[in-house]
């Protein structure tokens, strides 16, 4: 399975904001949507950035309260790795491991076109691995 598949199941709605939207206003867009991070873009819709519950709580540790007052691109992640809707749900699993983070935003032709977390990819892993179950059922009770 790719990430074209996880985006057919879960749909391509991305929140994003700018960078210089305030770090309380970007923690209750997180709080209301009930979500684990937003990507940040330029005013062309180019990705700059990704922030996520973790950062916001890195940067109160590391600043204080006054922090919240500030853009978020005092505490957002800058280099940004993305995937394509062509990369496998292993090579996702890869990555997000590797790095230790939990969203990806998929770019195709230098455009944002869906996010994915490690829990769509868990999802889309057990419902491979319940699909082959099934079909080695099948084999075995038609063999």
């Amino acid at each position: 399975m790719n990430v074209a598949a996880i985006l057919k199941l879960k749909g391509r709605d991305v929140l994003t904001a700018p960078p210089s939207t305030k770090l309380l206003d970007i923690a209750r867009m997180l709080g209301e949507r009930k979500i684990g991070c937003i990507v940040i873009a330029d005013d062309d819709g180019n990705v700059v950035g990704i922030v996520s519950e973790r950062d916001i709580v890195q940067e109160l540790a590391r600043a204080g309260t006054s922090v919240m007052d500030e853009p978020v691109e005092v505490c957002m992640t800058k280099s940004v790795v993305s995937c394509r809707e062509a990369d496998t749900t292993d090579q996702l699993m890869g990555e997000m491991t590797a790095h230790r983070f939990r969203h990806m935003p998929v770019i195709e032709r230098g455009r944002l076109v869906g996010l994915v977390s490690i829990g769509d990819v868990v999802r889309m892993r057990i419902a491979e691995a319940e699909m082959e179950a099934a079909a080695m059922r099948e084999y075995i009770a038609t063999g």
